[in-house]
């Protein structure tokens, strides 16, 4: 499944995110945990940012510039209308150079749609577009290996993949990054999330 078929596919679930019961505060714990290793409070990317907006808000807050990347149309869409003063960016991350440095970088519940062959690529372009000191924080699928699956589990067949707790942790060493925080968030399910910084 390839990245515009996940962007195909959250056009039609936008109701989940831009409904009354959502749950604004999913992952901003996490993310200001992350916030709280960064040096610099200069340009941050949320990338996958979907349409609800709360991570641009908090880290607009905190006193980042912020941009926000997604592959859905009809996210963005309601993005804008939410907050028309950010920068957003229709694309796939798997073929999109990212243009600037940044000093935060968010993929939160997004990178995990990425097709396996491409994780690591992608991966490496996010560590390679932070500043010295830079800090990303994303979430995935804390599997013991290598792994990928589809489900229809909110509607619509949705592919995701994961290089294992292990393999990305291995990576972002080899790429210079010091692991800042690690943590299984929502135990027993296997989702969970990095915190590193570009050293």
């Amino acid at each position: 499944m390839k990245p515009i078929d996940i962007g195909k596919a959250y056009n039609q679930i936008t109701h989940i995110w831009d409904s009354q019961k959502f749950d604004m505060s999913n992952g901003i714990v996490q993310h200001k945990k992350a916030i709280s290793f960064v040096k610099n409070r200069g340009k941050a990317l949320d990338i996958g940012c979907g349409c609800t907006g709360r991570f641009i808000a908090l880290l607009t807050r905190e006193g980042f510039t912020v941009s926000g990347l997604d592959v859905s149309t009809e996210m963005l869409n309601i993005a804008r209308k939410r907050q028309s003063d950010i920068h957003f960016i229709e694309a796939n991350i798997c073929e999109y150079d990212l243009p600037e440095k940044y000093d935060f970088i968010s993929a939160w519940d997004s990178i995990w749609h990425v097709p396996l062959a491409e994780q690591r690529n992608v991966i490496t372009r996010i560590v390679e577009s932070l500043n010295t000191g830079g800090v990303f924080i994303f979430s995935f699928g804390g599997t013991d290996k290598e792994n990928s699956h589809t489900d229809n589990f909110m509607g619509p067949e949705v592919y995701y993949s994961s290089l294992g707790t292990n393999g990305f942790v291995r990576l972002l060493i080899e790429l210079g990054c010091i692991i800042r925080h690690l943590e299984f968030d929502q135990y027993p399910e296997i989702h969970t999330y990095l915190v590193v910084e570009k050293a």
